[in-house]
């Protein structure tokens, strides 16, 4: 099971929402909260897998970005 990297996963979704055209200043807003939201829901598990934590950041992106939240979730099935 691999560490959860917070900054690798915002670099992630920073290119990610590049990609996507959205300005970065408004992808930093949506990243930050997606994160401090999603640790939030996590706080309480006392094993988190990679798909709980892919979930939880799922879940809180669609809040904000629901294109940026398909991408996320389907980044290693889309070519």
């Amino acid at each position: 099971m691999k560490e959860f990297n917070e900054a690798e996963i915002k670099k992630d979704l920073k290119i990610d929402a590049h990609a996507l055209g959205i300005p970065i200043g408004a992808a930093e807003i949506f990243i930050d909260r997606t994160l401090k939201d999603a640790k939030k829901t996590l706080k309480n598990k006392s094993i988190i897998t990679e798909k709980d934590l892919e979930r939880a950041i799922t879940k809180e992106l669609k809040k904000y970005h629901a294109d940026l939240a398909y991408v996320y979730q389907n980044r290693d099935t889309i070519i």
